[in-house]
């Protein structure tokens, strides 16, 4: 486990964060030296797109004056704060940052970097283009609204603690369709993905009936 502190935020890298990344990355395809650093490179750059998506929320929560930390994990992070404390708004405020954060970097990367300078080193390029990758797929991927993703936890916001039941169904019938289409289009990692999200809701479902 890794542990350091940026901004006055403790950070804490658990290590299936790195084994989830370099199987994202390709770590079982990889055979050649070239291969594994591809997925090295790889892993950095979620590293890092991951690290801002999270200190977006952070330093949200830091703006009302609660205590946080970042962890980064398995299925890829959370920053804490005291519960029960901030309002509907200001845990839809707190959520967005996350993914907001995540796609203006992606996007300035993208536009700024990429299309603008000359990069000649093809593994250089490649980690340019992971990093890009990373933050707007991950950011976008975060905004579905099936809890307990950034988009569920704002429409939970939205939709306030009544109509819980609403917002599970909703997280049901988005995951199983993205689900579905996973399975159609040979994408079983997301099949998998979306099959863990849907039977989470369910179970979600069952207590709040």
């Amino acid at each position: 486990m890794i542990e350091f502190s940026l901004f006055g935020i403790r950070v804490r890298v658990e290590p299936m964060f790195w084994l989830t990344c370099a199987l994202l990355g390709g770590a079982f395809r990889a055979s050649t030296k070239a291969e594994l650093l591809g997925v090295a490179l790889f892993v950095i750059a979620a590293f890092i797109s991951i690290l801002i998506h999270e200190f977006g929320h952070a330093l949200m929560i830091k703006k009302y004056h609660l205590p946080t930390e970042v962890v980064l994990t398995t299925m890829g992070g959370y920053a804490t704060y005291p519960q029960g404390v901030l309002s509907r708004k200001q845990s839809f405020f707190v959520t967005a940052a996350g993914p907001a954060v995540q796609l203006l970097f992606g996007l300035f990367v993208l536009f700024g970097v990429l299309q603008q300078v000359h990069i000649p080193n093809p593994l250089l390029q490649g980690f340019v283009k992971d990093l890009i990758w990373v933050s707007i797929v991950w950011a976008l991927f975060n905004c579905l609204p099936i809890f307990p993703l950034d988009g569920g936890q704002m429409l939970s916001a939205v939709l306030g603690p009544r109509r819980r039941k609403g917002l599970h169904l909703t997280g049901i019938i988005t995951a199983a369709l993205i689900g579905f289409w996973g399975i159609s289009s040979g994408q079983l990692f997301i099949a998998i993905f979306m099959a863990f999200f849907a039977y989470q809701n369910w179970q979600y479902l069952q207590q709040v009936r």
